[in-house]
């Protein structure tokens, strides 16, 4: 594993993931999921028993789900029909995060979005919600696989917006986030708002878990 780089003492850059950090994609994601499903002809979970599947790459939750590539294949291509519809907008801004984006491009921060979810699909949801004229850059996955991972993700981006890492940090709410940020070679800051467990954020290595956006803020100190 990749240690932990420590928090730059100047962050130039401000790398934010999508779902369950910046929205709360919940209704959307485990509604499609379970639409997805119910027209395989598979019992369909409730709708808490779905919630692991937000933030991991989504057709590997899908071939843990259902146990095969082929399977998982199916699942992704039906959930896709059901999330690029309507379910993408079943989501909601997490309170607080409008304010903390403003205060840091008020202080001369750089912010972009690094997200598993397509690149497609994150930009409609932040033009959606209005949050997307904050972010100099929003990067994603391709719907062929590219770039789901989020080492492979950060890395990318990285390179596109002439990011160093050394001035940089990741902020999300699962352990891909820390992985990946570490991968590229910056920190990682968790948000207890998401779907990561303490547990799970800890272990992967996250320098502080903020409980509220605000928190994030005074983290971080403008070069």
């Amino acid at each position: 594993m990749t240690p932990a780089p420590s928090l730059p003492l100047a962050v130039d850059h401000v790398l934010f993931d999508l779902d369950g950090t910046l929205t709360d994609p919940k209704p959307g994601i485990t509604g499609s999921v379970q639409e997805a499903l119910r027209l395989m002809g598979y019992p369909v979970p409730p709708a808490d028993d779905l919630v692991w599947m937000i933030g991991p790459p989504l057709r590997a939750s899908f071939v843990r789900l259902l146990g095969s590539d082929a399977l998982a294949d199916e699942g992704v291509r039906l959930y896709r029909e059901s999330y690029g519809d309507i379910g993408l907008f079943r989501n909601a801004v997490i309170p607080g995060i409008p304010e903390l984006l403003d205060t840091l491009v008020a202080g001369g921060f750089v912010l972009h979005v690094a997200t598993s979810k397509p690149r497609d699909y994150a930009r409609r949801i932040l033009a959606h919600f209005e949050l997307a004229d904050r972010f100099r850059s929003i990067h994603g996955s391709e719907f062929d696989g590219t770039r789901t991972d989020k080492a492979e993700l950060i890395r990318h981006l990285v390179v596109e917006e002439r990011v160093d890492p050394a001035t940089a940090v990741m902020i999300g709410d699962r352990e891909h986030d820390a992985h990946g940020a570490h991968a590229a070679g910056m920190p990682a800051l968790g948000v207890r708002w998401g779907y990561g467990s303490d547990d799970e954020l800890k272990a992967a290595g996250m320098l502080l878990l903020a409980d509220h956006p605000r928190d994030l803020a005074g983290a971080l100190r403008r070069r």
